[in-house]
């Protein structure tokens, strides 16, 4: 019953988050971002309340977690437009979130209130927000490094823009970091042992070094930044294949402790 609901609350979001976007464009900073948390507003009711409905965090499925995703990524979109003033940022962060609520719409899973074991985790539900906070703040310096390798290809990026990628991921990575260390004592608590290479956490490795190495290129080599913006543009991908690309993988479905 709580599904068929899903739509009206995502279009009067995404309406806010557009008006927020075209108020961006307006140069009207204040009624953009009050636009922008509108949308959020009524989003989060949704999750919250779907969260009191099924009794558990809704983070079980793919596409619960793609709600999360679906609004963190407005929320970094604001974040950066409120502290850099880039008019296209909102934009860019709406159409990815509508981008993933519509998988949704159109592939609508089965919720239910089921928890199996390893998910009654005390830590389950701060690891799955934490972590789908990092990939929506690295989501926005994958637009961020999308665009500037786009549109300002002739010219250039700017120190500031550097400094934009360089401070989402700074932010980005840290928040991935506290979230693997969650899974960590998760799978501790769940299976007996901090880590076990499955496919999933050895991704998750795999893209935290990605970033990792992002920071120290840009440190080493400061005036690179073409080669840095390709580095988050891999980065991202890295962790889409984390997120969600592992589920599809022969050995991952016959393994992986974390495909449910």
């Amino acid at each position: 019953m709580f599904w068929n609901l899903f739509p009206y609350f995502a279009i009067a979001a995404v309406l806010l988050w557009i008006l927020g976007a075209f108020y961006a464009w307006k140069d009207r900073p204040k009624a953009s971002i009050s636009l922008t948390a509108a949308g959020l507003m009524v989003f989060f009711a949704y999750i919250l309340w779907m969260w009191i409905v099924l009794e558990r965090p809704p983070m079980r499925t793919q596409g619960e977690t793609r709600l999360w995703y679906s609004f963190f990524l407005p929320l970094a979109g604001v974040l950066v437009y409120s502290r850099r003033h880039y008019r296209w940022v909102l934009s860019f962060s709406t159409v990815m979130a509508v981008v993933y609520i519509c998988v949704n719409l159109f592939k609508p899973e089965i919720h239910s209130k089921t928890m199996m074991p390893a998910l009654q985790s005390p830590w389950f539900a701060p690891h799955v927000i934490v972590y789908m906070f990092a990939y929506a703040i690295l989501g926005a310096a994958f637009l961020t490094a999308l665009y500037l390798l786009v549109f300002k290809r002739k010219t250039g990026p700017s120190p500031e823009d550097m400094d934009t990628c360089d401070n989402l991921v700074y932010t980005g990575l840290a928040f991935l970091t506290f979230g693997m260390l969650m899974g960590a004592l998760w799978a501790k608590e769940a299976w007996g042992n901090y880590w076990a290479w499955d496919p999933k956490e050895t991704w998750a490795l795999i893209t935290w070094l990605c970033y990792l190495v992002y920071i120290h290129y840009r440190r080493m080599s400061p005036k690179s930044t073409g080669a840095a913006l390709w580095m988050l543009i891999v980065s991202f991908v890295c962790l889409q294949m984390c997120w969600w690309g592992i589920n599809y993988l022969p050995s991952a479905k016959s393994t992986s402790v974390h495909v449910y």
